[in-house]
């Protein structure tokens, strides 16, 4: 089983992520859950989603407090959120940065592996606005194999409608420009 803590804003997207993976493994025959935590948040305050994807049956129905990858949506929560706090040893972390890892991994104070990509620099190309959540399904898709990139296409048109295509070319567009650590 692998286990997924994204961390982002409200209004970015964190929850759509969760439940396009879900509905992408899903589809590939895997089993899935993807459920958010967050109380009266307001729009841009810090967001936490979470999702589990296993070739069994799932019969955990807790939280996610040691996950394997955890996906940052937006970097200026780092610092103000403990981003890799329960990250398993050996867990990946995707930042959404344009900065390199290296300077990420000073800022955290964090060793481990790291993956990253401008998410917000595609979005703005890809999609005209700042919104990186299937972007940030790219670079998941790319850094873990967790389902396959063409898995998310249905999922992705039935959210996404008259603008899937779009949101396709920023999930394909971080796939191919993540950078692994």
């Amino acid at each position: 089983m692998i286990e997924i803590r994204w961390h982002g804003r409200g209004g970015q997207g964190a929850v759509t992520s969760v439940e396009l993976l879900a509905l992408a493994a899903i589809d590939e025959g895997k089993y899935a859950q993807g459920f958010p935590s967050f109380g009266p948040e307001r729009r841009g305050a810090p967001v936490a989603a979470f999702n589990r994807v296993d070739s069994e049956r799932i019969r955990i129905r807790s939280g996610i407090y040691h996950p394997d990858v955890v996906v940052v949506l937006d970097e200026s929560l780092i610092g103000l959120v403990n981003v890799t706090e329960g990250l398993k040893p050996g867990g990946k972390l995707i930042v959404n940065t344009s900065k390199k890892a290296a300077d990420v991994m000073k800022i955290l104070n964090y060793s481990g592996a790291i993956a990253t990509v401008d998410a917000t620099g595609i979005a703005w190309k890809e999609l005209g606005v700042p919104i990186t959540n299937t972007t940030m399904l790219g670079a998941l898709v790319k850094v873990t194999g967790v389902v396959g990139l063409d898995a998310l296409a249905g999922p992705v048109e039935h959210r996404f409608g008259r603008i899937a295509s779009k949101n396709m070319a920023a999930l394909k567009r971080a796939f191919d420009e993540v950078k692994i650590n």
